[in-house]
């Protein structure tokens, strides 16, 4: 099973009054482990970039003046996604742009049942509680020490491991591949043949003369129905 974690970074909240995409970071599981596969890219929003935007992720408009357009990076883009599930934190914030952005060079959208939404989980797993990326971080102890400002593939690693909790940690299926499942089974049986033994000779008893005289008294002076007066 195939997915992408990904985030983006934006000019500002509202595509459809003209905010862009700068920045975006995936990164590739596979089975729910990391293959090492990364997307990232900077783009040229072809504007000028917001106060309040650059505050969030220090992306400028000298930075950004000579990254590709979007255009120059659809088809990688979307050839890097292929069909694979993307795992997004508020994923109804990312897919809208990326669809926006598709849409201006006539890509095909991305359906929205592609996207598994980590922020719907945490908030169904954890109700009532805080459920942004720093709050998940600090619930499973994930060191997000780095993230001074946010960056698209840095919050994407992050959102990796958070995900891999939110779904019952980073085996969620104990890591049994077919392989070692066979294995696991072969062991098993192997170790079946196995019977104990008796010892070759006894243990010495532990229980010193005084102690030993003590119990007898003990347990004559309970009568015959002593069950340790009892045999077979």
């Amino acid at each position: 099973m195939r997915e992408i974690v990904l985030d983006t970074e934006t000019t500002g909240f509202k595509p459809e009054e003209g905010d862009r995409i700068v920045e975006i970071g995936a990164v590739e599981l596979y089975n729910h482990m990391p293959t090492g596969r990364t997307y990232h890219q900077y783009i040229n929003p072809e504007r000028s970039m917001p106060q309040e935007a650059f505050d969030v992720h220090g992306l400028g408009d000298d930075f950004l003046r000579d990254k590709p357009v979007f255009a120059r990076i659809a088809q990688d883009f979307v050839t890097f996604v292929a069909d694979a599930k993307l795992v997004i934190h508020n994923a109804a914030f990312d897919i809208k742009f990326i669809n926006a952005e598709l849409g201006w060079v006539n890509l095909p959208s991305i359906p929205w049942e592609q996207a598994i939404d980590t922020l719907d989980i945490a908030r169904k797993k954890f109700p009532g509680s805080p459920a942004s990326l720093d709050a998940l971080c600090r619930r499973f102890g994930i060191d997000n020490s780095s993230r001074t400002l946010h960056g698209a593939l840095l919050d994407s690693e992050i959102l990796a491991e958070v995900y891999l909790e939110l779904i019952g940690g980073r085996q969620p299926d104990l890591g049994m591949t077919t392989g070692q499942s066979s294995s696991a089974s072969a062991q098993v049986e192997a170790d079946s043949s196995w019977r104990p033994q008796p010892r070759p000779n006894a243990l010495p008893s532990r229980l010193s003369e005084d102690e030993a005289a003590a119990h007898a008294a003990f347990v004559e002076a309970m009568g015959d129905g002593a069950m340790w007066k009892k045999t077979g």
